[in-house]
């Protein structure tokens, strides 16, 4: 193009399109200078094509773009300040109600003694109600009640037989029986241990929380325990439901069937099991009502038959004499079973440990009222089966029977049948008792931090009534494995106690550190730990006869919970070691400087990460170091969001920190147990009130998102783990209590899973945890044999221009040959042309041209 042409050509004209900051898309924030730097494109002219003419493109807004936002499509949960769920409207009228009710009392002056003592009862911990009353049969009793199943069955057994069973040994056993109830059940338990809880919570961890700042040590009996017990969850279903299952086969009419099938009691007995567990996601309240009808029912039966069996032949109380008992126990040869006849004694008390632990979900107070009904219903029925083997000693008959079992046949054919009935519902209901005092304890050693959180659930109004799903299943699925590998009840019931032995020892243990730490009374405390650990060591030994006949199950449940407990312990301590928060002087700079770094583009407009420190005013090394490690991630906002549950069902609360900037947010949400955990839906909520406050920058999208929500930019969640390092300073033991806390967490689930997240598709990171570490030692240097060949960039290149060099010599040199071939070649021609061939005597000889007679000078040079 000539210079006339270039001087005639239209200048270029520029406009620049202004935009709202509501109006700039996400995007455009990731690279802040093209937003300032107008964009232009180059267009042909049709009339001149050596014309270039400049377009400026404006950046894209929500005005040129509001198609884009679909509507409809997507139906994300939204927050709503109107509505109110039926459950939260029905529990807001039933408080109504009560509080109407204890206003029209409280104007009510009791005018008697009793009245006064009756309302400052009701005024306290210890509150009876009638409706409470009946869920305490249903849920706490159930395992201590379907003891008279196999209880004597098991005493006969280790006589050898009815016909060994006289009335010496009988008496020694219904004495050692009624003393074992009366001071462990009633006094250990019912008026010692549950004057000692935490908040309304019983079981060994709860009693644990309170004696732990009287000595670390008393960790190890609360851990051993606790252990104890749930490992002791496994069978107690499995002996209770199969023992009463097993009564069919007593009833004439299905003798037969059951002969022809001998699997057909374990697969009943492995559906009712498989219903039980199904059902426990909606709670003891609904169904704890109607188990304490039938406890009831249950208990009032036992009395009923009991006496029945009785008869006029009271004798059998002379057992309430407990010499009876010592003299059996001690010097009576009649004793088949020497010291193990109190591992048979100590199964009509094992369901002592779940009463306490299931005192949270029911009350204090509504078991006082209930238990004097309830022991007294026991003994009949132990007595009157007692009265029972004494009259039926010498009964022929009763020799050949296989596992005779007292319970049922003292009962006519007739009454067998309702009998089977009762005890199959009792059994389901100790198994239901056994279940949700499990969850508490899960829930116990959670807090503790002995346990890995798991994702609980609280399907009743109570918060003491809790459901965690993970246990459930590992608790069907070992009970389903116990009567795969026993069978029957009479080989499970040889496996049954001797864990829950263990866990009575250890509770004294702590029942006593209580006494004489927080009560201070020393002598007392003293007394109690002698009395109830000599009972129940003698309990331990006697139940150790059982340990080859199945009781090692139990005791490798025990050390396999036991070893999650103690290396989540100390994992815990570990990670603890290291700092794990920052106050706002450390984090606030750098965080400000990643944000006006407009160098680096957004990671996204919100990043959102889980925590479980509710402290608002400090943050998590893990979420610093995750924002800045690798390449660091810039967003519009950061935001560290904790959850915590109320007491309260219906909770809706969140509290936030700013630290005065708009780029950093510390949220605590604070949720009632009964309401959804849905933190991404209450997260838009709280992000569009500090919008509308101020606090928060608008982030106005163009683009459809999932969540239909324009006014909000894009989140990503992130949730952090850790790993250890392998230079970090820590005993092999550490180690291997991290690895295997590590490995059980991947099990046991993460909040993205409970909080609902896993829809936004959230990013798990793995952080090094860096414990203290050890130095490590340099490194010597040795000097390396020099290469035969080249292996440096400078000897390669020298190699490299050696050989161009000795290529082009060579080149030269073959130039030079070939030039020097063809001028001796030239040469050989013209001395060819000078010399002739002659034959000379038949030889061929050269011999040389004769001159030519003639001058060869040039024709200019002639005559000169």
């Amino acid at each position: 193009m000539t210079k006339s042409s270039a001087a005639k050509a239209p200048t270029a004209k520029t406009t620049t399109a202004k935009t709202s900051s509501a109006g700039k898309s996400p995007s455009a924030g990731k690279t802040p200078s093209s937003a300032k730097t107008p964009k232009t494109q180059p267009a042909s002219d049709p009339s001149d094509p050596s014309t270039a003419v400049t377009r400026v493109l404006p950046p894209i807004s929500v005005t040129d773009t509001g198609s884009l936002q679909l509507t409809g499509i997507v139906k994300a949960p939204k927050i709503s300040h109107h509505i109110v769920p039926p459950e939260e409207k029905a529990e807001a009228e039933r408080a109504k109600r009560e509080a109407e009710k204890s206003e029209k009392k409280a104007k009510k002056t009791p005018k008697t003694r009793i009245g006064k003592w009756w309302r400052r009862v009701q005024n306290s911990p210890d509150r009876v109600t009638l409706a409470m009353a009946i869920v305490a049969l249903g849920v706490v009793y159930g395992d201590i009640g379907t003891s008279p199943l196999y209880m004597a069955q098991s005493f006969v057994s280790g006589q050898g037989g009815i016909q060994y069973a006289d009335r010496q040994s009988v008496l020694g056993l219904l004495s050692l029986l009624f003393w074992s109830v009366t001071l462990i059940t009633t006094v250990k338990y019912v008026l010692i241990a549950m004057r000692i809880d935490n908040k309304g919570e019983g079981g060994i961890f709860a009693l644990y929380s309170m004696v732990r700042r009287y000595g670390k040590w008393l960790a190890y009996p609360a851990m051993i325990g606790g252990a104890a017990f749930l490992a002791d969850s496994v069978l107690t279903p499995a002996v209770s439901i199969s023992s009463a299952v097993e009564g069919l086969q007593t009833i004439p009419q299905l003798e037969p069937i059951f002969d022809a099938n001998d699997n057909l009691t374990l697969m009943i007995t492995v559906c009712i099991i498989v219903v039980l567990f199904a059902i426990q996601s909606r709670g003891t309240e609904s169904i704890g009502k109607v188990f304490g009808i039938v406890v009831m029912i249950w208990f009032s039966f036992l009395a009923v038959v009991g006496v029945a069996n009785l008869g006029t032949d009271w004798t059998v109380f002379a057992a309430l004499n407990p010499w009876y008992g010592i003299d059996f126990l001690l010097f009576d040869p009649g004793n088949k079973a020497g010291l193990a006849v109190m591992g048979t004694v100590f199964l009509a008390t094992t369901g002592a440990e779940a009463l306490y632990s299931d005192m949270g979900h029911v009350g204090r107070g509504n078991i006082y009222a209930t238990w004097p009904f309830i022991k007294i219903a026991l003994i009949l029925n132990y007595f009157g089966q007692g009265a029972w083997i004494l009259r039926n000693q010498h009964n022929e008959s009763l020799y050949g029977i296989k596992s005779l079992n007292p319970f049922f046949q003292m009962m006519t054919p007739s009454l067998r049948s309702v009998a089977v009935v009762l005890s199959v519902a009792a059994g389901v209901i100790a198994s239901q008792a056994l279940i949700t005092g499990a969850f508490t304890m899960v829930s116990e050693a959670t807090g503790l931090n002995w346990m890995p959180h798991l994702q609980v659930r609280y399907p009743a109004r109570t918060r003491g009534q809790l459901y965690i799903p993970a246990v459930n299943i590992v608790l069907c699925a070992a009970t389903l494995s116990v009567l795969a590998m026993f069978k029957d009840s009479e080989h499970i019931t040889a496996a049954y106690g001797l864990a829950l032995t263990i866990t009575m020892i250890t509770t004294t243990i702590l029942l006593a550190a209580y006494i004489w730490c927080a009560w201070k009374r020393r002598v007392f405390a003293i007394v109690f730990a002698i009395l109830f650990l000599a009972i129940q060591t003698l309990f331990f030994i006697a139940s150790m006869s059982k340990f080859l006949h199945g009781g090692w199950f139990t005791m490798l449940l025990t050390l396999a919970i036991l070893g999650i407990m103690v290396t989540w312990d100390q994992g815990t301590k570990v990670e603890r070691s290291q700092r794990r928060h920052m106050w706002p002087k450390e984090f606030l700079p750098a965080l400000d400087a990643l944000h006006r770094d407009f160098k680096i583009p957004y990671y996204a407009d919100n990043l959102v990460y889980l925590t479980s420190d509710p402290e608002l005013r400090r943050l998590d090394t893990d979420i610093f170091y995750s924002i800045f490690a690798n390449h660091p991630k810039r967003a519009r906002a950061w935001w560290a969001v904790s959850v915590q549950v109320t007491d309260d069902p219906f909770t809706r609360e969140y509290s936030v920190e700013n630290f005065g900037t708009s780029f950093l947010f510390r949220v605590r949400i604070r949720l009632g147990f009964k309401v959804s955990q849905n933190v991404a839906t209450y997260l838009h909520q709280i992000m569009h009130d500090l919008i509308n406050d101020g606090t928060l920058p608008r982030q106005t999208v163009i683009y459809p998102k999932v969540d239909e929500d324009p006014e909000i930019g894009t989140i990503q969640y992130v949730l952090v783990h850790k790993a250890l390092m392998p230079e970090s300073k820590i005993t092999s033991r550490g180690a291997t209590s991290l690895r295997v806390k590590y490995a059980i967490r991947h099990l046991a689930g993460n909040p993205v899973k409970w909080f609902g997240l896993s829809a936004y598709n959230p990013v798990v990171e793995v952080q090094p945890l860096f414990v203290s570490t050890n130095k490590v030692p340099a490194l010597k240097r040795v000097a390396l044999r020099r290469a035969k060949k080249p292996i440096t960039l400078q000897e390669i290149r020298a190699e490299q221009r050696e050989e161009a060099e000795n290529e082009r010599a060579a080149a030269i040199a073959a130039a030079e040959s070939e030039a020097a071939a063809r001028t001796e070649s030239v040469a050989g021609s013209v001395q060819t042309d000078l010399t002739r061939t002659i034959e000379v005597d038949g030889q061929t000889v050269a011999h040389p041209r004769s001159k030519p007679n003639f001058d060869l000078r040039p024709a200019s040079s002639v005559g000169e």
